[in-house]
């Protein structure tokens, strides 16, 4: 008689680091997100102090059932900032990481990545589908950003936001145009509207009007058809860029803020505010340009700095999201969860399916399967 009995499966870990990028106080995890994980057949490692700059402390994801410790030799890797060498190098082969790795820019990174065969996986490389939409931490951080530059713009501002009546005088409400209406667009022209301000939107993709009047804002017609693939605006001719530069200088002249949010994946921002529109704006009117990362939507921009030319203020903050750890984190895991729990396979296993469109497109350094 076999007497001999099978060890049970090993539960796959999700791993939690700290994240080392100055500035950065998101986590990719949150307790309720640990949680969650556990209840599906995971052990969940997270590294010391990782929740600390979104005040999570570590017993908290204790509480969770997550342990302190050694993250980074997890099965499944998860960050929020793409890893830099000295971090890529405690990746083994085999391991899957998640982040935002910015495969389009970051060529050496994922080169790095291939290399000590980690499976990486970029969130911003999600598709812009409906059944992605739960995982779009592309559109779950711009959404914080959106919010955020409102925010930094009534701060800086000289004038309310909105229209007051007292017994000194009526108080106009601040004029607002966004400049590019994705979802950090879009949420900046509804907090823009919820603190009073006369709001208008402007996009190159002319059937995003609707979006911008079912925030309450107006709509800012230039002419200028700019529709491209997957949600994105295309890159616009020599001729329309010229057509388009002049009538937004003369439109951003009559603005008491303007909020630029325009991006092209994988190319440098879109000069859409030149030194000549902000000359002849009023002083102490302002400008938060959210595309200073990659080089910024204003011509006279400097990234990561608040400056004042021509008496305007020109502010271009990096990394919003980061700012408002808390709930940046807590929309983040969720991403996090929902891409993670698509890897498991009907027996728990971590075994993504790349025949799923989500899978495939997301994943930018696997080994090839072999026959």
């Amino acid at each position: 008689m076999d007497t001999t009995q099978s060890s049970p499966q090993a539960r796959p870990t999700v791993g939690v680091v700290r994240e080392t990028n100055d500035g950065e106080r998101r986590v990719a995890l949150v307790p309720k997100s640990v949680a969650a994980l556990i209840g599906k057949g995971m052990d969940v490692v997270v590294e010391s102090g990782a929740g600390l700059g979104a005040l999570i402390p570590d017993d908290l994801y204790k509480e969770a059932g997550a342990t302190i410790g050694d993250a980074w030799s997890a099965d499944v890797v998860l960050k929020v900032a793409a890893p830099n060498a000295e971090e890529t190098a405690r990746l083994r082969a085999g391991q899957k990481l998640i982040g935002f790795l910015a495969p389009r820019t970051n060529e050496s990174g994922i080169a790095a990545l291939a290399d000590a065969g980690v499976e990486a996986y970029a969130v911003e490389a999600i598709p812009r589908i409906s059944r992605a939409q739960v995982m779009d931490a592309l559109s779950s951080q711009a959404n914080v950003a959106g919010y955020k530059a409102v925010i930094v713009a009534a701060s800086e501002s000289t004038r309310y936001f909105p229209m007051l009546t007292t017994a000194a005088g009526t108080v106009k409400p601040a004029t607002v145009l966004v400049l590019g209406v994705g979802v950090a667009g879009l949420q900046a022209l509804a907090t823009a509207k919820r603190l009073g301000g006369r709001v208008t939107g402007y996009d190159v993709r002319p059937e995003v009007a609707d979006q911008v009047r079912s925030v309450g804002a107006q709509w800012l017609d230039l002419g200028i058809d700019a529709a491209g693939e997957g949600g994105y605006a295309r890159q616009l001719t020599e001729a329309e860029q010229a057509q388009q530069q002049q009538a937004l200088e003369d439109a951003i002249k009559g603005f008491d803020v303007v909020i630029t949010t325009a991006l092209v994946p994988g190319r440098p921002a879109p000069r859409l505010v030149t030194a000549a529109a902000v000359e002849g704006m009023k002083p102490g009117s302002v400008i938060v340009d959210l595309a200073g990362e990659t080089g910024g939507n204003c011509e006279i921009t400097e990234p990561g700095q608040t400056v004042v030319k021509h008496g305007v203020t020109i502010c271009s903050p990096l990394n919003l999201p980061a700012t408002m750890p808390e709930h940046s984190s807590e929309l983040y895991a969720k991403n996090l969860y929902a891409l993670v729990e698509l890897m498991l396979d009907e027996n728990g296993a971590v075994a993504p399916d790349f025949d799923d469109e989500v899978l495939a497109a997301a994943c930018v350094t696997r080994k090839e399967a072999t026959a």
